[in-house]
């Protein structure tokens, strides 16, 4: 493998005490960090069979999407005027269109998602969807790292729920990856409210079998609460702790609507983290906003979400950091309660704690994966600055993000994707949403 070294670049190493190094550099080998330093350390170039000069350019660990759907780029733009965190929102825009979905779909929508994504700085993202199997062999073209958490839909099917949570099983036999880019787990997508209560029992046992996580929806409206309120005087997420669901690691995406006592059930279990995704949220029109600052206060990791495209038409993370800051002064009525440097570790390392893989990314350090982005700071927004981690979140673009590694493996250089030429994905996606499309109008001529 090409030994790398990157230099001349400002370093936000997101390392437990936060370095911010001018002029530093990052030695690569064998797809990992061998060393981080300021200049008056760098080793000799003639050690390296790549150096490249990041002079201008701000080099941090790749960021991380902590949730979304990657093979919904195929439905961006097509939920205008309905809110996705409602069942009658997500079944209309979202889940009677799914029905028309073939496993050929997949492949194109994705990978254009993961261009999008590792463009704009995402080298890891946690995806939940249907059709794992090909969002895997989508993910392993792109080169890019995922978590991919096998979607289960039941809606009151118990045969359904049972034939997709073998499936579930299977794939968790199946994809675990040599290179460790790819972990599978279970997606039972929300608890209750079409997952039935003895499913989510079950994809407990399994996932508990195999020693992977779960990620679902959960309080992302009222609804997701009155089942169990009715059944037990119990919240969703209390009820899932009764049934030992927090026992294991649990990663949940938007909770919008969690209790004090809600977040002290996250706050005591030994692995459940949050996606805060809060662009989705506003787009939504609930009125509830993750209490992220509340979760956070309490010990609960809390990574960043763009939610899938449909929701929020944008894989940028530097954005979703952005309203993600904004959004928490609103909800708090105080000026940034999440500080600048708080937002990018969430969206880097803290995601990458959300997912159990802080061992392996999300800073800049030595013996870690080489999953590194380097951001142009030479254009307008950009000017001298104190604190660059304010400069990223409010004044910054993922459009900024020049090169990016995973892995050691550079998978753009110049803006330009070096594995796959993004024309061709364009093209690819464009016939597939043709094809997609027509279906369902087809589909919807005979109902």
């Amino acid at each position: 493998m090409v030994s790398t070294l990157l230099h001349g670049a400002t370093l936000l190493t997101v390392d437990a005490e936060n370095r911010v190094i001018e002029d530093g550099w990052v030695a690569i080998r064998d797809g990992r960090i061998s060393g981080v330093g300021p200049k008056a350390a760098i080793p000799e170039a003639a050690l390296f069979d790549e150096v490249v000069d990041l002079a201008g350019h701000l080099v941090m660990p790749g960021l991380v999407n902590a949730h979304t759907h990657s093979a919904m780029v195929l439905f961006r733009g097509r939920s205008e005027g309905q809110s996705l965190l409602t069942m009658e929102g997500w079944y209309n825009s979202i889940r009677e269109p799914e029905l028309s979905l073939i496993a050929s779909d997949i492949g194109p929508a994705v990978k254009l998602s993961c261009a999008e994504m590792v463009l704009s700085g995402t080298t890891t993202f946690c995806d939940q969807y249907f059709f794992a199997e090909e969002i895997a062999e989508a993910v392993s073209q792109a080169g890019i790292r995922a978590v991919i958490a096998y979607g289960i839909v039941q809606l009151g099917d118990e045969e359904r729920g049972a034939e997709e949570l073998a499936k579930a099983s299977a794939f968790i036999e199946q994809q675990r990856s040599a290179d460790g880019r790819i972990v599978p787990w279970f997606g039972p997508h929300a608890p209750y409210v079409d997952n039935s209560e003895n499913l989510l029992r079950a994809e407990v046992a399994v996932a508990m079998k195999y020693g992977v996580g779960m990620h679902l929806h959960m309080a992302a409206g009222p609804e997701d609460n009155e089942e169990t309120l009715k059944r037990y005087g119990l919240t969703a997420t209390q009820a899932l702790d009764r049934d030992g669901f927090f026992n294991g690691r649990v990663h949940a995406a938007h909770c919008l609507d969690l209790s004090d006592e809600d977040i002290a059930i996250f706050a005591k279990s030994p692995a459940a983290s949050v996606a805060y995704c809060a662009t989705a949220g506003l787009r939504s029109g609930r009125e509830g906003i993750c209490p992220a600052v509340k979760l956070r206060e309490a010990g609960v990791v809390v990574g960043l979400g763009t939610d899938n495209v449909a929701a929020n038409n944008s894989y940028d993370m530097v954005a979703e950091m952005r309203v993600a800051g904004l959004v928490a002064s609103h909800r708090e009525g105080v000026a940034q309660p999440i500080s600048s440097r708080e937002l990018v570790r969430m969206a880097t390392i803290e995601g990458a704690r959300a997912l159990g893989l802080d061992h392996e990314i999300g800073s800049l350090e030595a013996g870690k994966a080489a999953d590194i982005i380097a951001i142009d700071l030479s254009g307008p927004g950009y000017s001298e600055t104190p604190d660059i981690e304010t400069v990223l979140v409010y004044s910054g673009s993922g459009r900024d993000v020049r090169h990016v590694w995973v892995s050691g493996e550079r998978l753009v250089a110049d803006r330009k994707l070096l594995r796959q030429d993004y024309a061709e994905i364009r093209a690819q996606y464009s016939s597939t949403y043709e094809a997609f499309w027509d279906r369902v109008a087809k589909a919807r001529k005979v109902a």
